[in-house]
């Protein structure tokens, strides 16, 4: 077994350069707690091992105009316990806390859980549900991208040679709006979801929605935006019959897989269920209930 190179570059430009220079055979290291794993099971042998921890720019939470940008090193514990992000965004933090162990939270990024590209990425499917978008860097500059546009299937993303994610900007919460994500899991916690659903939704002065997102995890070969869920709830008081259209559409978008953990049929009606579940957390978030 050759070598694997390391490298801790102290600016964006130095790990573009570095990644660029191994031509597709680097890998980033945000966290580590699922690289680290493949490396010890020779699911990944990369020549080189990019350590992005020591770019600042990576590490940290801003709040702006333009919403909250969050560094993609930033631990899942920094940005569950940041009280702007858990004054805007709670469905996001809930999606953060259940990723794996408080000591992995210590050390899990957020630009990895999504890099990662796990069709159950607990945080993956509360970032799209947020509209939330990142910034990416590479060796034709930077680009904005919708985070639901980077993983295409398991273990792959639409990220190029030498590009990886800088930040994470979540939107600027909107007055009478609110999120929220749940997952079934067979444990009770430190388990990987069988199915995950995700729903931030806005409401005008009167109650009426205006603007909603679905996102469901566990349930295809990527985490997906379900436009039609979103369109169920828009210009309802969401009601009964809105939840059961979001539901509905919820169901119709899976196109999950058989195994031990679940079936089709079971994450199916499932998905179906925790949708219109997050849905209703969300609308009394967005009440101020």
């Amino acid at each position: 077994m050759e070598a694997i190179q390391y490298a801790r570059p102290a600016t964006v430009p130095e790990a573009v350069k570095t990644l660029a220079a191994a031509g597709g055979g680097g890998r980033v290291l945000a966290g580590g707690t699922d690289l680290l794993v493949q490396l010890r099971l020779g699911i990944r042998t990369p020549q080189v091992i990019v350590d992005i921890k020591g770019i600042a720019e990576l590490r940290a939470i801003e709040v702006s105009a333009a919403g909250i940008q969050i560094g993609a090193a930033a631990t899942s514990s920094e940005v569950g316990e940041h009280p702007e992000v858990v004054r805007h965004w709670p469905g996001v933090v809930e999606a953060m806390h259940l990723i794996g162990s408080t000591q992995i939270q210590g050390r899990a990024s957020l630009g990895g859980n999504l890099c990662n590209a796990s069709p159950a990425a607990d945080s993956v499917s509360a970032l799209i549900a947020a509209g939330a978008r990142c910034t990416v860097a590479g060796p034709n500059g930077r680009r904005v991208v919708n985070v639901e546009d980077v993983v295409l299937a398991p273990g792959k993303t639409s990220l190029g040679a030498g590009e990886f994610i800088v930040n994470f900007l979540l939107p600027v919460r909107q007055a009478h709006s609110g999120d929220a994500y749940l997952r079934f899991i067979p444990r009770t916690e430190m388990d990987i979801a069988v199915v995950g659903a995700a729903v931030s939704l806005v409401l005008d002065a009167g109650g009426r929605c205006t603007a909603a997102r679905l996102a469901l995890c566990a349930v295809a070969p990527r985490p997906l935006l379900v436009a039609a869920g979103g369109a169920a709830l828009v210009g309802t008081l969401v009601d009964a019959a809105a939840l059961a259209n979001l539901a509905a559409a919820a169901s119709a978008a899976c196109a999950p897989i058989d195994d031990k953990r679940g079936t089709i049929e079971f994450r199916t009606r499932v998905a179906g269920v925790l949708a219109r579940r997050a849905a209703s957390i969300a609308l009394q978030r967005a009440r101020g209930t």
